[in-house]
């Protein structure tokens, strides 16, 4: 895969975090949960989140490198938001005066007044090491713009305006690098220099930076995994946001990436867009088939509404009405067969399907086995526990412990779980009774011999 198309996949996926929550179902202005709106990773000017009137001004974060070529390390910050727009509507009044309305129809148009929002980007950098040791900063700007378009009727009379206004947003990236111990530590910091005077709520959104993230991008060095590398001398700090690898995963480099995405969203390493998804829905706690289908459903007055509120909810709509049968099967789910490929050893009969009843029974997971390191791991087998990625903390203090395979389960995605019970759990005959089991991933278990006792 080339850089061009990793860079088209990283951007990809900041495109959902930049827009996550900018416009939601039903997409109109008049709806209320789009009267009061919000979004991730808002940096309000210095000042308004004391006053009430907005949100703090900067956001933080830090990052690792690994083993590098001293001379060869060159490292750049993309810093992008969304910049606020206010769209006004005005129609001509009497004597040439131009009147604020909230919407104005003209020959069966419809133009709404409406806060909207441009993309802005920053690219910073390159910084060479000796750069990042002694500390950068650079500053952006993302101008103030009043741009009007007038609107004719079809005899060619002009009875209104649009009027969009940006109002000035400026910012300060500071970056900087901590190297030890084999691995360097970078902080990369982002934060709001706007000044304002009024602090009334409207500028200091106005004034905001919207969705802001950043793509940091290093040559001559890999940008480690926070979820691996977890053996740090002190604790990496993130504030109001957190950094992720980005890009395609490297098989001859896990756990490494050349791009960081520093999201408001946590998310995984290496996030990607569904490829069943065919566009942003601005609301990824829904699933798209979902939204699709209450979009279809909309009436066409609905949908001209929606149509006149923003351009980008007009692109939605028009989006959803040229999906294919096809497409909306694609986004009900995707077919896997759970055993191919898989790893789990069940005793299926010759020509029996896997979804079939006969195969359904035949699994049992209290009898199946699954290898691990070439060695058939199944009910009664010992083994020792090495958890890594798990969401429980919990799953830490069973390190090194020895336990008992109880069941091996494997879900509909094709992952394998191993239930067991500890050798030393006095509770474990209980456990075992009413079937309560820890489970964990075959690569967090190492087979044991079956007399193993520590």
């Amino acid at each position: 895969m080339t850089r061009a198309e990793i860079d088209h996949d990283v951007r990809a996926v900041a495109d959902a975090v930049l827009y996550e929550g900018y416009l939601l179902y039903p997409y109109r202005a008049g709806s209320a949960k789009n009267q009061s709106r919000w979004q991730f990773g808002v940096l309000g000017p210095p000042g308004a989140a004391e006053v009430g009137v907005g949100e703090e001004p900067s956001m933080s974060a830090q990052c690792l490198l690994g083993e590098f070529e001293r001379s060869g390390v060159e490292v750049t910050a993309t810093v992008r938001f969304l910049h606020h727009q206010s769209r006004t509507v005005e129609r001509l009044g009497a004597g040439g005066a131009w009147i604020p309305v909230d919407r104005l129809v003209v020959d069966g148009c419809e133009s709404i007044s409406w806060d909207e929002a441009t993309e802005s980007e920053s690219a910073l950098g390159p910084w060479g090491l000796d750069e990042l040791e002694a500390g950068v900063e650079e500053t952006f700007c993302a101008a103030g713009v009043v741009d009007g378009e007038t609107l004719s009727d079809s005899r060619g009379r002009v009875v209104g305006r649009i009027v969009r206004t940006r109002l000035p947003v400026n910012g300060r990236v500071a970056v900087s690098a901590s190297p030890g111990g084999g691995r360097t530590v970078m902080s990369v910091k982002v934060m709001n220099t706007t000044s304002i005077d009024a602090r009334d709520k409207g500028t200091a959104t106005a004034q905001s930076m919207l969705g802001t993230h950043v793509i940091l991008n290093c040559t001559g060095s890999r940008f480690l995994s926070l979820f691996e590398e977890t053996d740090h001398s002190e604790p990496l700090r993130q504030n109001r946001c957190y950094p992720v690898l980005a890009g395609i995963a490297d098989s001859t480099h896990p756990g490494t990436s050349a791009t960081v995405l520093v999201s408001p969203i946590i998310l995984y390493d290496f996030p990607e867009i569904a490829p069943q998804s065919e566009g942003s829905l601005f609301d990824s706690t829904e699933i798209d088939e979902i939204l699709t289908l209450r979009i279809l459903a909309m009436t066409d007055e609905e949908k001209a509404v929606a149509r006149a509120t923003d351009s980008k909810a007009a692109d939605i709509i028009d989006r959803c009405e040229r999906l294919t049968d096809d497409d909306l099967a694609g986004l009900h789910g995707v077919l896997r067969d759970p055993h191919a490929g898989s790893d789990l050893v069940p005793e299926v009969p010759d020509g029996v399907d896997w979804w079939t009843p006969e195969a359904d029974t035949s699994v049992q997971p209290r009898t199946d086995a699954v290898l691990i390191n070439g060695v058939r791991v199944c009910g009664g087998s010992t083994v020792r526990l090495h958890p890594s990625r798990r969401a429980d903390a919990q799953d830490l203090f069973f390190d090194g412990r020895i336990a008992h395979v109880a069941t091996i389960h494997e879900d509909v995605d094709g992952d394998i779980h191993v239930g067991v019970t500890l050798l030393d759990d006095p509770a474990a005959d209980l456990h075992n009774w009413y079937g309560r089991y820890l489970y964990f991933a075959p690569e967090e278990i190492e087979p044991m011999p079956p007399d193993s006792a520590s």
